[in-house]
């Protein structure tokens, strides 16, 4: 029963992210664009936490899910305007996979680990939050610094050395060492930059 529930939950999972208008090219295929990245945050689990157990394998898989429904332009463009549109985003990814893991025959319990690794509560504190985070920068590094750097040529090494910071801050000691260790692929300028960042 525990197999047939988590096999169904990813299943929904993956529909719901396959529903993703925005399309993004990864190795020659064409990809909805949260769907892609629901299977890198599910790669780099395996990579970073190979022993994790099933709660974190779907919080990991729905961090994301359904993002471009809750789009930044619906808030104010400004500071607070970008936290409002942070917070109504947690609780949407959050509310999305508690209906998704319900549907699926899973029990409340497990639900609300999920949901609550997915709404980002309790960072440092709740270990399934932290590993969430972890995961979340790690795949942030390895996938989509360069892209993010693309569109901001105007950035000094002080500026990304700040950004970069700032993710770091959220991630554990254990992640802090993965990157270190060289198990996730960075340029040399962003490899230097962190190592600049944490000194």
């Amino acid at each position: 029963m525990t197999q047939q529930c988590f096999d169904k939950a990813k299943t929904l999972i993956d529909a719901a992210n396959g529903e993703d208008p925005n399309q993004e090219i990864n190795e020659g295929k064409n990809w909805p664009k949260e769907l892609l990245y629901s299977h890198r945050m599910s790669d780099m689990l395996e990579r970073y936490a190979p022993e994790a157990d099933d709660v974190m394998k779907l919080a990991v898989r729905a961090q994301h899910i359904q993002r471009w429904k809750s789009p930044r332009s619906d808030y104010p463009m400004n500071r607070r305007g970008y936290h409002q549109w942070r917070t109504g985003l947690t609780k949407f990814h959050a509310d999305t996979v508690a209906d998704l893991l319900a549907k699926a025959g899973y029990e409340n319990i497990l639900i609300a680990r999920v949901a609550q690794a997915v709404g980002k509560k309790t960072l440092k504190t709740n270990p399934d939050t932290q590993l969430l985070e972890d995961v979340a920068g790690l795949v942030f590094f390895e996938h989509y610094l360069l892209e993010f750097a693309s569109k901001h040529p105007e950035y000094d090494d002080e500026k990304w050395i700040n950004i970069m910071d700032k993710i770091w801050r959220k991630m554990s000691v254990q992640a802090h060492q993965f990157v270190l260790d060289g198990h996730i692929k960075l340029s040399e300028f962003f490899a230097t930059l962190i190592r600049k960042a944490v000194i």
